[in-house]
């Protein structure tokens, strides 16, 4: 009885005496500073903890090492200045020769060279990923564009001269769409001067001979509202910089954009960014197949958008007579009308008035439009206009880099999605990119933190299961069923009358009150909802996002835009759509929103990566001010935590660095096996002899693509 009583007192002496032996261990690795920068693989952090990881990353940021393993995935911290020598034509070739690269120092071509090799080696699964993850700011675009780089340099034909022409002419092709690409698609936030406001997935297609044939692009939830709304100190798309700044004076005067003139749409102009350049996207656009007299198309209804944003309404005397047009902006209204190649009473008509149909007999009403409703008419024209012509953008850059499915085989993919974002104001565009970043977050916690360690458990495998954190119930909160934010959303866009953002709080509260990563900011008027993301809390403003939602387009804008004469809006607008346009207003329940569209093609993207071999690339923000050589440890240290990067690692450390299928290993090095075991009555089988070069030939291309092992013999 003595014994039982003292137990827990026992217990918790040895509890104590393991902490201080576990923090004498840490301090006993940190006291050693000047070799923390040499550890280049965290698995070999002993012990592995957060304050040790944080301390090595810390010490080779200030060496300028920027890129460390670790376990699976590498993590890179964006150094806020050029750095031209790390990502050279040599250094690419010398990470591509190397008969093993992993002795190299860490680094995104490592990564690039590994999936290459594994496309090579054709184990299954031979398609592979990269998923390139991290904050807006942290880097993801910059590494995206470098993968391809290498790629390019990597996969080209020694064939034939011939043959070098066409895929130069592939590799370039593929490369521009990168410079088109962000400057439609790309703008400066709060937090990074080039954050991506959508989403691609880039798929490098290989031919038989590994050798780059062809690619597709796919993209993901352009953010179109930023045309018409810019948060404070943000700006516009790139693009809409660019040809006011870059513009010829010839450019300006038949686009009517004279020097010096201001546009709503286009704040902080005065800053000069290195996004900037025309003629970069210019040049690309050309080398895509995008003539100059098309190229001069697209920017005259870019013009247009920007005299568009600059029509302004008043309120009339009388409420039964349309909005008035401010005596200021008649000049705008007569230069988007020009521009866009649409009558201006037309154009008028359809921002000032509202066509009804209603009863048996579809009878219609015209009614004239509020102030704010004439206002939201003009915001929603310029971004149906913009989200039409990125769409067509990246068709046109897909047939460019396209080839027939039978002359590729294997492929390579890039994903690059926005960041995780957390805004003073956040809506629904940020509610899907986060969700995206869960999905993402998901896939790599399914894939490596739990189900590697359940395979060494099935195995039979000893085995200390390793904690880690599991998103799921954030997921179950956002797109679960049968009750989500997704779901409520969707339901409240199919009821036939207005939204009420107090209800509809009330609404998500009681419906998700069982889960525990939604709260609100009880402090706040404005009916809101907070979500706890892995990457930390979100406070969303329910103000609008029904409506976003929505995503409703009024008949009469689609309308005269099929009206239009120019030649580029008569492809976007095509007239064979206009009777799809007017059925689909009365048919509510067929409504296809904003999340139900981008959560299948979110599916989609899903499928695809989990039919591959993933490799991860963590992209760090070492501070959010975006200062060259200046580390934070409490920013890096909550992306650390956020990610499971440290958990990764002590899974890595613990568990078995190379796995390979037993049917993919045994059918690949089955010459390796000897008839000749340790078992004296089995006889030998001289046919499975082989010669000594045949064994040292397929011991070489083991150790190529499994460096960890020493193969001796199979039995």
């Amino acid at each position: 009885m003595p014994k039982q009583q003292n137990g827990p007192k026992e217990d918790s002496t040895i509890q104590n005496d393991l902490n201080e032996s576990f923090e004498e261990e840490v301090r006993a690795f940190l006291s050693d500073e000047e070799k923390l920068h040499l550890f280049d693989d965290l698995t070999k952090v002993n012990p592995v903890t957060t304050t040790t990881v944080l301390k090595c990353l810390q010490a080779r940021y200030t060496v300028n090492l920027f890129y460390t393993n670790a376990g699976c995935s590498l993590v890179a911290l964006n150094p806020f200045q050029p750095v031209s020598y790390l990502y050279s034509p040599e250094l690419m070739r010398e990470y591509h020769v190397a008969l093993r690269p992993q002795d190299l120092k860490p680094h995104i071509f490592a990564v690039a060279e590994q999936t290459y090799r594994n496309v090579q080696s054709q184990i299954a699964p031979v398609n592979q990923s990269i998923i390139v993850s991290g904050e807006s700011g942290a880097g993801k675009t910059w590494t995206s564009r470098c993968l391809m780089k290498f790629y390019a340099s990597v996969a080209a034909p020694v064939i034939s001269h011939k043959g070098n022409e066409t895929v130069e002419r592939i590799e370039k092709r593929v490369l521009d769409s990168n410079p088109v690409m962000e400057a439609f698609g790309n703008a400066c936030t709060l937090r990074n001067n080039n954050s991506s406001r959508f989403g691609k997935y880039i798929q490098l297609q290989l031919d038989r001979c590994h050798h780059l044939t062809s690619a597709s692009i796919r993209t993901f939830l352009l953010e179109k509202t930023r045309v018409a709304y810019q948060a404070p100190s943000e700006r516009n798309f790139h693009i809409f910089y660019q040809i006011t700044k870059g513009a010829t004076a010839e450019e300006r005067l038949e686009w009517n954009l004279p020097e010096g003139a201001e546009y709503r749409w286009l704040p902080n102009s005065e800053s000069n960014l290195d996004e900037d350049c025309f003629e970069v996207t210019r040049d690309a656009m050309f080398h895509l197949g995008i003539d100059h007299s098309t190229q001069n198309n697209i920017f005259k209804v870019l013009s247009g958008l920007l005299h568009l944003g600059n029509i302004q309404f008043s309120n009339p005397e009388d409420e039964s007579q349309p909005c008035e047009l401010e005596d200021k902006t008649k000049d705008s209204m007569k230069a988007a009308g020009a521009l866009l190649h649409i009558p201006v009473e037309e154009l008028l008509e359809s921002l000032r008035i509202r066509t009804i149909t209603a009863g048996k007999q579809q009878q219609v009403f015209k009614k004239p439009c509020s102030r704010a409703e004439c206002e939201t008419r003009r915001d929603c024209l310029a971004k149906v206009i913009y989200a039409k012509l990125f769409e067509w953008l990246v068709l046109v850059i897909n047939e460019s880099i396209y080839a027939d499915p039978s002359a590729w085989t294997n492929f390579i993919g890039l994903l690059d999605v926005y960041g995780f974002e957390a805004f003073p104001e956040n809506n629904l565009e940020q509610l899907c990119i986060n969700y995206a970043n869960e999905k993402l977050q998901q896939h790599f916690v399914a894939h490596y933190l739990k189900a590697q360690q359940e395979e060494y458990a099935a195995e039979g495998l000893q085995w200390s299961f390793i904690s880690y954190q599991d998103n799921q119930k954030c997921l179950d909160l956002i797109e679960g069923n049968p009750l989500s934010i997704f779901s409520l959303l969707n339901e409240e866009c199919r009821l036939n009358r207005s939204s009420n953002t107090d209800l509809f709080q009330t609404r998500i509260e009681k419906a998700l009150s069982n889960n525990q990563c939604l709260s609100r900011n009880k402090f706040s008027k404005k009916p809101n909802f907070i979500i706890s993301h892995y990457a930390g809390k979100v406070c969303y403003q329910l103000a609008a996002m029904v409506e976003k939602n929505k995503d409703p387009i009024a008949p009469e804008l689609i309308q005269v835009l099929q009206n239009s004469k120019d030649p580029l809006l008569q492809k976007l607008f095509p007239v064979t759509e206009r009777n799809q346009t007017n059925i689909k207003p009365q048919n509510r329940a067929a409504v296809v929103t904003v999340v139900a569209k981008f959560k299948g093609s979110l599916e989609h993207l899903m499928q695809i990566l989990n039919s591959t071999t993933p490799h991860y690339i963590r992209c760090i923000k070492p501070n959010a001010d975006c200062k060259a050589m200046t580390f934070k440890r409490e920013e890096v240290l909550s992306q650390l935590q956020a990610c499971g990067i440290v958990e990764a690692i002590t899974i890595s450390a613990a568990g078995f660095p190379v796995r390979i299928p037993l049917q993919s290993f045994t059918e690949r090095y089955e010459i390796l096996r000897t008839s000749c075991g340790s078992n004296k009555n089995r006889g030998c089988d001289k046919s499975n002899y082989h010669t000594a070069e045949q064994n040292a030939r397929v011991r070489k291309d083991f150790k190529k693509h499994n460096p960890v092992y020493k193969v001796t013999s199979l039995v």
